[in-house]
């Protein structure tokens, strides 16, 4: 099989389907299709219909796919400098305590090398993450990128759109210092009022109360918001409406700090599936559209392994940094790899 995508959702629910896909602007009427896109939302053509589509199971899977006789992936990192992002860290803040902008997420990515086994493997880790996950991966040929995403952009159906403000990062065991950390809360409440103005154009917006999200080995602020629609919408008009919300991406999002957000995307050199939407559509038209973190890309036998983090007013380099590491650290457990 050389180009396949899978998506898994929190109840267990998942879904492989293989190449070659037929390419569509808009949402298929019939579902059984995956939003595939890069962070720029480059792809004019996202929806993506498979030729053969499978409901699977972590028991099916490497059957469905070949797995079996692969061997898990072993990989040699290399640490990453820190030179390019502190320069990028220090550019970032000045431009926040000057008020140009409000927030903005460069990324980090460690890069590594494979030395055997197949990353393929590491799909069944993507089957089994945690009941508060989305699974998603695009394989093909030499290459593919997976994972395992706590956060949700948005899910429609019928005339209820749902969607989460994720932000605000912690280490389990310091929820009580997370809980009142001015910091992490700014930069929840930022995403929440991003999400609230986009959303009241499409219909009245329902909050529910800022919580804790324990996933993987960190803590998140979470806030689920939702819309009942006026009117029915394109998913495919949802994603540029929504995406990047400033939990991935920056604040304003206007064209100035989108250009400076991908020059160091670009610098850092983020992979372009990181922070991007990716998504599955039902045959009931039911669709869920996850941003696409906590997870790896490979080329051959090049890993990337990114993190981003958010850099607000109240932003320490050190605390990022540290940040930085947990989020990687959290994606080597979740996908049963060592660092």
């Amino acid at each position: 099989m050389t180009e396949f995508a899978l998506f898994r959702l929190p109840d267990g629910r998942a879904w492989l389907g293989e190449g070659p896909f037929t390419e569509l602007a808009a949402a298929p009427a019939g579902g059984g299709a995956f939003y595939i896109n890069d962070f720029d939302l480059t792809d004019p053509q996202p929806w993506k219909v498979p030729a053969r589509l499978h409901a699977v199971t972590p028991e099916s899977l490497p059957a469905t796919i070949h797995l079996n006789g692969s061997q898990t992936p072993q990989i040699s990192w290399a640490k990453p400098a820190t030179e390019w992002f502190k320069m990028a860290f220090r550019r970032i803040r000045r431009e926040v305590l000057s008020k140009k902008i409000e927030k903005m997420v460069p990324v980090l990515t460690e890069c590594g090398t494979l030395m055997s086994g197949s990353p393929k493997r590491l799909l069944e880790a993507v089957m089994k993450a945690p009941a508060n996950m989305w699974g998603y991966a695009h394989v093909t040929g030499s290459g593919g990128f997976l994972g395992a995403t706590p956060e949700l952009l948005f899910k429609t159906h019928a005339d209820e759109l749902e969607t989460m403000a994720l932000a605000g990062t912690a280490k389990p065991g310091h929820q009580d210092a997370f809980l009142t950390d001015v910091k992490e809360i700014e930069e929840h409440e930022i995403v929440v009022r991003f999400l609230t103005e986009r959303l009241q154009t499409l219909g009245a917006v329902e909050r529910q109360p800022r919580t804790l999200c324990q996933t993987s080995g960190l803590v998140h602020f979470q806030s689920r918001l939702s819309v009942k629609l006026r009117q029915n919408v394109d998913p495919a008009e949802l994603v540029p409406l929504l995406h990047p919300t400033p939990a991935v991406g920056c604040l304003p999002r206007d064209e100035g700090s989108l250009s400076k957000l991908r020059e160091y995307r670009q610098q850092l050199q983020a992979p372009g599936f990181f922070g991007a939407p990716f998504g599955f559509i039902e045959n009931d038209g039911t669709t869920h559209v996850v941003v696409a973190i906590r997870g790896i890309c490979w080329e051959g036998d090049k890993i990337s392994l990114p993190s981003g983090c958010g850099i607000v007013g109240g932003s320490a380099f050190d605390h990022e940094w540290r940040e930085l590491r947990l989020k990687r650290e959290a994606v080597l457990r979740l996908l049963a790899l060592h660092s």
